[in-house]
């Protein structure tokens, strides 16, 4: 089964930093949770030039930083300045506490990337900090970025999730990554790609829950993120930012859906229905 996700409702303005949270947990029909398993969020994140955002703590959430273009300048208590960029990925494994700042420079240019948060296995594990080169990418060619500690991923996370992303050329057509008895997740980052006979546009993300291979082909050049993992593994939900206590609980979620749907049927209802006006005499 593949769902759909429409470019995401939580938007948090706050000032030349904007933040789009999607939820992967509420695509699903019912949902009991904002979360899919170890995958939290994924957060689209906008920085102004010249914006900075304050050294501030994260404790028991693995925060991936992933940035396709431009610069994110991160400062920390423990390994002092870092950029990430392109040709550089970055995995803050918080864990206990972990406090750091970002920026832009007035001289950066606008800022988009992502922040994935991913559960971890266990509350309060070792904070670490990982930072470096990334493989080049290939066009057309999934890339895997980040995996469980201990696999032999580029950059590793404490949970059971794989994490990789491509660019495709239009026309291009590819298969997700795929292991048995894990689900996927994507994030069309820019672009748009067809999917299970479905559309997604840029800012839209879909959810294959237990299913066999899947492939997507680019209707326009696109880059896509994907995130192959165990629903079922044993994760902590108390991220100060992924569990935010804040979020929503599923029962109001489950409405506002509902509701939703609703209004979007009356309307298209209401659009058909209404007399055309005649033309003037």
């Amino acid at each position: 089964m593949l769902l759909k996700g429409e470019r995401t409702f939580v938007v948090r303005d706050a000032g030349g930093f904007v933040a789009h949270v999607n939820m992967p947990g509420w695509l699903k029909p019912r949902p009991t949770d904002h979360g899919h398993g170890p995958l939290a969020m994924v957060v689209e994140s906008l920085l102004d030039p010249g914006r900075q955002i304050a050294m501030h703590e994260h404790r028991n959430d693995e925060i991936i930083s992933w940035v396709p273009d431009g610069v994110m300048r991160h400062d920390d208590r423990a390994t002092g300045r870092l950029v990430i960029d392109r040709d550089h990925l970055m995995v803050m494994n918080a864990g206990a506490s972990f406090w750091h700042s970002e920026e832009t420079l007035a001289s950066d240019p606008p800022l988009r990337m992502l922040q994935i948060l991913i559960r971890p296995r266990a509350a309060d594990l070792e904070p670490k900090i990982q930072c470096g080169p990334v493989p080049a990418a290939a066009a057309n060619t999934w890339r895997h970025l980040v995996g469980p500690q201990g696999e032999g991923a580029p950059f590793y996370v404490r949970s059971t999730v794989d994490v990789f992303d491509i660019r495709l050329e239009a026309g291009a057509r590819v298969e997700f990554p795929y292991r048995q008895g894990r689900d996927l997740s994507f994030y069309v980052f820019t672009g748009s790609v067809v999917a299970g006979a479905q559309t997604f546009a840029e800012g839209e993300q879909g959810l294959a829950l237990s299913g066999g291979r899947l492939e997507v082909e680019a209707a326009a050049p696109s880059i896509l993120v994907a995130f192959v993992l165990d629903p079922n593994a044993p994760v902590t939900r108390q991220g100060t930012i992924g569990d935010h206590r804040k979020i929503p609980p599923a029962i109001l979620v489950r409405a506002f859906l509902r509701w939703r749907k609703f209004r979007h049927m009356w309307y298209r209802l209401f659009s058909q229905r209404r007399p055309k006006a005649k033309k003037a005499m």
